[in-house]
Formats: structure tokens, C-alpha cells, sequence
């Protein structure tokens, strides 16, 4: 089991990582007691989990805090388990200037400590932790964005995480998908429920595929599509997004925007992009049902 424990300043965006990590897989647990520390690996001895597990321990515990107790509980988990530390910190004017922003009292100052020797104090009481830290990583100047993308990058050891596309067909007949991020409609291109022959078959069936991508401003589209998919995908993983959803419509569901999908999806399957596809209203003579595919990450 993986376990990454996360740490570090107030203020220094722990928060924010934590909410990240859950979005990207992770299991995640927020201001735990230290004491509970060893519980939690136990637990998690004897339970099958497939995702890692980040926990977030800071001073938050208040009189339940003690560094040495996490060091002692993390030392005694890695018998059972692969446990990282991430610490973050900043600088005392960052620190300072968020928490005048956000009108919120640090944690130690509860003691009656001002907001300065608060942070100073908390820099002492979590020197531990850092100096055990299998990673390091400081805020300051960062936006949550950049933040966040630099946790990815040392904790992936520099390999930052894929982004998976998800490919949709659909038809306007039954409205756009709510979740797509792009949408292109292909209602211009010759439909092939005008011709009789082939109007009884789907997009995923020869006559149909045959038809559309048959026609040059298919192929025309088609290269233009693909180019823009092409030089989308590394912008939109830049900018820390992880899931892209790309819908084609056509009138129906059934046909052009079937043919168009299946290609796309081919197209970035031959390129090794973790891409799924779903055929939201593609129709049989018995029923309408939702076709999906897969292609993981080798």
C-alpha cells in the first residue's frame, strides 16, 4: 500500500494539494492526530485498497501534535507499507500576507502568540518532520495551479500525470452532453440516413463508415480535427486538467458523429493517449444503448 503523508506549515497550501491528490485518485484524510497515525496503517494491513492514501498531519492537532510520534509511527508503517513525506513551506512575509488575505487564525495562535512568532514557533515544532521529508516543496510566489504541478512532479519523480481523454458521440436530438469540455458538430458533413441502402446500419458498421469518411470534406475535417486534438492536449495538461472530454454530435447519434468518434479515438490510441469512447445514442433495430470502449495506459 502507498501512503503519502502530508505536512508542512500552515498556510503553505496543504489544503489545496490534499484536495488535488483526491482528485487524481487518491484517498485522502485531513488533520489527523498522530496517535492515530499507526492505526490507520494497521487498518490498512488487512483491507484491500487499490488507490494510495494521503493523510494530512500538521499542528492543526493542537496539544495532540508531536513530530517525534508521526516519525515513530511513520518508521514503524514502512514494515507494512511504501510511506512518503511531502512537506510544504513558505516564507514567513508569504505566510503573513495569506493569512491577512484570508482574515484566518493560525493555528498556534490560539496560545496568544501573534501571527509572526506563531509561524516561527510552528517552523520549530515541524523542523522534524522536514528534516525527514522525502520531499520538500516551498509555495511561495506559486499560484494553486503551479502549486499543485509541482507536488505532481516530485511525487511522480518528475513525470508529471497524464491527462485521459473521454470521447463521446451524441445526438441533438437528445441535447448536448453536460460534461463535455468540446463539443464539434458535424451536421455539415452528407448523412447517411438519406440513403436507403445503408440507413439501418450504425456508424460502427462498414457501409456507414465506408460512406462518410468516403466523402473529401470528411477527410479535410478530419485532419483538421485531428491537428487541434494534436495541439489541445499537451495545453490542457499544462494547465494541470487531467480529464478531457471531446463530444461530436450529429443529428441522430447514430452515424456521422459514430464514424467521426471511432477515428478520433483511433487516432489517439495510435499515439499511446489514455482515451476512452462512449456511443451516448447509437441505435440498433431493437433499442438504443450506450456503447463503450477503453484504452488504458500501457
Amino acid at each position: 500500500m502507498k501512503f503519502l503523508i502530508v505536512t508542512g506549515l500552515s498556510g503553505a497550501g496543504k489544503t489545496s494539494v490534499l484536495h488535488h491528490l483526491e482528485d487524481n485518485g487518491y484517498q485522502c484524510m485531513d488533520n489527523l492526530p498522530p496517535l492515530l497515525l499507526g492505526e490507520v496503517f494497521q487498518l490498512f494491513q488487512n483491507v484491500e485498497v487499490s488507490s494510495p492514501i494521503a493523510l494530512g498531519v500538521d499542528s492543526r492537532s493542537g496539544n495532540l501534535f508531536d513530530a517525534d510520534a508521526v516519525l515513530s509511527a511513520v518508521e514503524q508503517g514502512k514494515q507494512l507499507h511504501d510511506i512518503g513525506i511531502l512537506f510544504l513551506e513558505a516564507d514567513v512575509e508569504t505566510l503573513i500576507d495569506r493569512y491577512k488575505e484570508t482574515r484566518r487564525d493560525h493555528p498556534l495562535m490560539r496560545s496568544g502568540l501573534s501571527l509572526e512568532k506563531a509561524i516561527l514557533k510552528e517552523k520549530e515544532l515541524l523542523q522534524p518532520l522536514r528534516d525527514h521529508a522525502s520531499f520538500v516543496l516551498s509555495s511561495s510566489g506559486l499560484h494553486t495551479r503551479e502549486l499543485c504541478a509541482k507536488a505532481d512532479q516530485l511525487i511522480s519523480g518528475g513525470h508529471s500525470q497524464r491527462l485521459r481523454v473521454e470521447i463521446m458521440s451524441f445526438g441533438y436530438k437528445r441535447g448536448i452532453p453536460r460534461e463535455s469540455d468540446l463539443v464539434f458538430d458535424v451536421r455539415f458533413l452528407p448523412n447517411p440516413y438519406y440513403i436507403k441502402e445503408i440507413r439501418a446500419y450504425t456508424g460502427l458498421e462498414s457501409p456507414v463508415r465506408d460512406y462518410v469518411l468516403g466523402k473529401p470534406e470528411t477527410q479535410r475535417f478530419l485532419g483538421h480535427l485531428t491537428a487541434m486534438i494534436d495541439y489541445l492536449i499537451p495545453l490542457y495538461q499544462q494547465e494541470g486538467k487531467r480529464r478531457l472530454m471531446i463530444a461530436v454530435g450529429c443529428t441522430g447519434g447514430a452515424h456521422r458523429s459514430v464514424v467521426l468518434s471511432e477515428a478520433l479515438y483511433t487516432h489517439l490510441r495510435a499515439l499511446e493517449i489514455p482515451v476512452s469512447i462512449t456511443h451516448r445514442d447509437i441505435q440498433t433495430e431493437e433499442a438504443s444503448w450506450p456503447f463503450r470502449r477503453n484504452h488504458a495506459e500501457a
